[in-house]
């Protein structure tokens, strides 16, 4: 988004490197996909989602960095290119820009936000301070309808996120679409396949983004949707064959989570018992979580599966600590260090693999071009060092939540493992909002378990993406008896999101007489808090967890 608009043998020498769509996988994908995608990633915290909203209309996409050569896009055989948004501006020295050479591939090209500053900037275009900035929603009036406008009305609402714009077009350019503030909120190109768009039609606040993407894809790329999920699992694992030795086992990082679970299953179709999962318990897992691993991976997967009880090492390595990054820091580390001393006694370990997603990459700035902010560390994205001497697999790394959740059904997971609501790397860590101590888990532990239980037996459960409480480091005034009493009473907020990807959510409207019982039930049952609070910011500008 445009934002001014570890485990080693001394014996194995491999270099720790990440496996996204790198050659091994590109070369299967190109065997079976007739029509991809492009998506040039200069920077935007959505440029992952674009991706994603290819894919839902059956689109094989890839994300690119922006100087990217036109005759690697010939290789892949791109049916269109879609440049993403980014948060640097097109005349400032070192802004992430493309090859002129790619416009003139003949193929349908769809700039977005910064995307369309710089494909209008190349072909004679001046981009520059726009007089008035725009942020969120915002009317725009369609000026030609048809073509990459065709079935949009007018007026129509779209998210706006730029402090730039364009601000003269050459005569080889029209205007689509215009707002208040913006005259050239959508162009085209007369001659040249070449389209942009100021807002994003990628997020879900813009009402008919998807229209207009649709419109991009199969009207003017001429793509038919033929890709599957299936065909990603198929592939992988046909990938994962061809890279692991019959001699050569893969260890996983296991959490119980949906993510780690696909991954597990994944290798264990692939490779069958030289997949060995290690579960490491860091103290700040959801209540009863070792003994749901254990039966769930032991007793569905028959996986070889290695439990490390490191509560104490980790809690120790928390102790003081405030600051969210800090926490996700030392967890990492001492993630690393316990898992390297389990893995040592595992023969012919050459892979280590985990559970990675897009949104992982994208959030901790690991994006292809380099140039995303980084929101927050992920334990799991780019942590481990290369002495660790493992080559690294993270088979899910380029698919979003609910694709996951596809892929888990077509391996045939059981429901309840599929359709699991996330739990972040960190645990609860980055739930206890200030220091984390024991005392503090456990008082969480009682709260989401009761949060749980409560929208489960509502039938809610499949209706919330994602669903947890936060503990807040703020003492509320309660009733004790017959005082008012500060002491040992806490405040727990409540989040609870509906999203398709991640990447946006909205909270949800729940059931009032729902949220009532929950908040009776934790006042009544666990003590130490006395107050419950209901999150009802949105995704963005807030994120979903709470550090």
């Amino acid at each position: 988004m445009h934002s001014r608009g570890r485990l080693c043998h001394n014996s194995l020498p491999h270099p720790v490197r990440s496996e996204g769509f790198g050659a091994w996988r590109e070369m299967a994908y190109n065997r079976s996909m007739e029509e991809t995608i492009a998506i040039l990633d200069f920077g935007s915290q959505y440029s992952q989602l674009i991706a994603r909203r290819v894919r839902e209309n059956r689109v094989f996409s890839v994300l690119c960095p922006p100087d990217i050569s036109p005759d690697r896009l010939r290789k892949l055989k791109v049916f269109g290119l879609i440049f993403s948004g980014g948060p640097a501006s097109v005349y400032e020295a070192g802004a992430p820009r493309c090859d002129p050479g790619i416009l003139d591939l003949g193929v349908p090209v769809l700039g977005i936000c910064y995307g369309m500053q710089v494909t209008c900037q190349v072909l004679g275009a001046k981009v520059d301070a726009a007089p008035a900035r725009e942020y969120g929603r915002t009317q725009v009036e369609v000026l030609e309808a048809g073509g990459l406008l065709a079935h949009v009305p007018t007026p129509t609402t779209v998210w706006m996120s730029h402090g730039d714009m364009v601000q003269t077009l050459p005569k080889d350019f029209l205007p689509l679409a215009r707002t208040g503030n913006c005259p050239l909120a959508a162009v085209r190109h007369r001659q040249r396949p070449v389209f942009g768009v100021q807002f994003h039609p990628e997020v879900t606040h813009t009402r008919h983004g998807g229209q207009i993407l649709r419109n991009f894809l199969y009207d003017l790329c001429g793509c038919h949707g033929k890709w599957e999920v299936g065909n990603f699992v198929e592939e992988t694992i046909r990938s994962i064959r061809q890279r692991v030795g019959p001699d050569e086992r893969v260890i996983c990082g296991l959490s119980g989570g949906v993510d780690s679970s696909v991954t597990a299953a994944l290798l264990h179709e692939a490779i069958g018992e030289r997949l060995v999962c290690i579960f490491v318990n860091n103290g700040v897992l959801r209540k009863n979580e070792v003994s749901l691993v254990e039966s769930t991976f032991r007793g569905h997967f028959k996986i070889d599966l290695r439990v490390v009880d490191a509560s104490e090492r980790f809690l120790g390595r928390l102790a003081g600590v405030t600051d969210p990054q800090e926490k996700r820091r030392r967890i990492g580390h001492e993630f690393i260090d316990v898992f390297r001393a389990e893995a040592a006694g595992i023969r012919n370990a050459r892979f280590l693999a985990q559970g990675t997603l897009y949104p992982d990459v994208i959030e901790s700035g690991h994006g292809l071009s380099g140039h995303a902010a980084n929101i927050k560390l992920h334990h799991n994205v780019g942590g481990l060092p290369a002495e660790l001497g493992f080559e690294l697999i993270e088979p899910l790394r380029d698919l979003f939540k609910d694709e996951v959740r596809l892929a888990g059904e077509h391996l045939g997971l059981p429901e309840e493992i599929v359709w699991r609501h996330p739990f972040p790397g960190p645990g609860l860590a980055v739930r206890i909002i200030g220091e984390v101590t024991r005392e503090r888990v456990a008082l969480l532990q009682a709260v989401d378990e009761i949060v749980i239980d409560e929208i489960r037996a509502a039938g809610w459960y499949r209706k919330i993406s994602q669903a947890f409480a936060a503990l807040l480091p703020v003492s509320a005034v309660g009733v004790m008896g017959d005082g008012r009493s500060y002491e040992g009473q806490q405040v727990a907020a409540i989040r609870f999101v509906e999203t398709t990807d991640f990447m946006t959510a909205d909270f949800v409207h729940i059931d009032w007489e729902v949220l009532g019982r929950i908040s009776s039930r934790i006042i009544n049952e666990v003590k130490g808090i006395n107050r419950v609070v209901y999150d009802v910011s949105s995704k963005p500008p807030s994120t979903i967890e709470w550090e």
